[in-house]
């Protein structure tokens, strides 16, 4: 098991190289990269614009815009050294393949840079976005996972009676309605709206939540994250809970668990003892994506109606304005996790199934 988990490991390294490779050129030759946003911001700031600032004596005694020869569309009319100065602070002074080779001597430091727009670390304004994706994303796939396999169970044991006909309904209505719409509702009826009054709609904390006690400083973490956990999960219920009880019906219908019943032992145990553990194995090889889906892609719309500063708002942003650190960082952090859950899903594999042993696969 431990060559396996090596050669897991190794195979991080390359698969990383790949994603931030093809990402990195894919954005190079994208238009409307950070010199064009610098430029088009100092089109419409005018003289105002700080890059703009530039001496007479730079620009030249008359002080008018010498004609540019960049490659930059948006550059026409500006004086090339207006021009230098911004490539200079952006990094794009440099040939493509030195900055490729230098980010990937960086990241492979953990070395992310500066924000190109923010004038703070990447690291930094991820740990400081951390905390609010980690909350959303851990307690809304803990809720969706402790309701969703209970029910799937209890639905594939049930099969075709009413409860089974009324759930399936009551699934299908929760996940035909889009997660941000329903957080939307949730505002409009708790949260000070034409409602009721009852739970903040804004931030991860109180103003005063240095000054209360630890039992209080839970409470009020807790009142901040009930909607947005609940308006998170709101759609998720469906695709678990049917797979927990398709995985579940056909496994109850195999020979060894007809073999069970005929030997006299009780349902409960042959469920519990026999089928669990085969039924599991399919949900826990999704448990890595939807993790990640709820830690990050699934949270995004969500941080903006709550106003919670995280790292799916951040990304958004980042893209946005083509703050290449932030995006490649976040990318690099996502996809290197993305792959330790994966990892960890196959040991978790043996655990419930000792009969898979992955040392011995070629």
């Amino acid at each position: 098991m431990l060559s396996y988990i090596a050669r897991r490991l190794l195979l991080i390294i390359p698969t990383l190289w790949a994603i931030i490779t093809i990402n990195f050129f894919i954005t190079q030759i994208a238009p409307g990269g950070p010199v064009d946003q610098a430029i088009a911001g100092m089109q419409g700031l005018g003289q105002g614009g700080p890059l703009q600032r530039i001496s007479g004596s730079e620009r030249g005694d008359t002080g008018a815009a010498r004609s540019s020869t960049s490659n930059y569309r948006g550059a026409r009319g500006l004086d090339p050294e207006i021009i230098a100065e911004i490539e200079r602070r952006y990094g794009f002074d440099k040939p493509i393949g030195e900055r490729y080779f230098e980010m990937l001597k960086n990241y492979a430091m953990f070395n992310f840079g500066d924000s190109l727009f923010r004038g703070r670390t990447v690291i930094g304004l991820i740990i400081e976005r951390l905390p609010v994706s980690i909350s959303l994303g851990f307690w809304s796939t803990m809720l969706i996972y402790l309701v969703s396999i209970p029910l799937g169970i209890r639905k594939a044991v049930k099969s075709g009676s009413r409860f089974d006909v009324w759930t399936s309904g009551a699934i299908i209505l929760g996940n035909s309605i889009p997660s941000f719409l329903f957080a939307v509702l949730l505002v409009v009826l708790f949260c000070g709206g034409s409602f009721l009054n009852i739970f903040p709609i804004r931030g991860l904390f109180s103003a005063n939540f240095e000054e209360l006690s630890f039992l209080g400083k839970i409470a009020d973490y807790f009142w901040h994250i009930c909607l947005p956990t609940i308006a998170l999960t709101i759609g998720g219920f469906a695709g678990l809970t049917m797979l927990v009880k398709n995985s579940f019906l056909d496994e109850i219908h195999k020979q060894y668990v007809l073999t069970a019943r005929a030997k006299g032992l009780a349902e409960k145990n042959i469920l519990i003892k026999h089928v669990f553990r085969n039924a599991m194995l399919i949900i826990i090889s999704g448990f890595p994506a939807a993790f990640i889906s709820m830690f990050f892609t699934g949270s995004l719309l969500i941080e903006t109606i709550f106003s919670l500063e995280g790292l799916g708002l951040l990304g958004l942003e980042a893209t946005m304005q083509r703050d290449y650190p932030v995006i490649f960082a976040t990318l690099y952090i996502f996809t290197l996790i993305g792959l330790l859950l994966n990892l960890i899903s196959d040991l978790i594999y043996t655990v419930v199934d000792p009969r898979i042993n992955f040392e011995g696969r070629k």
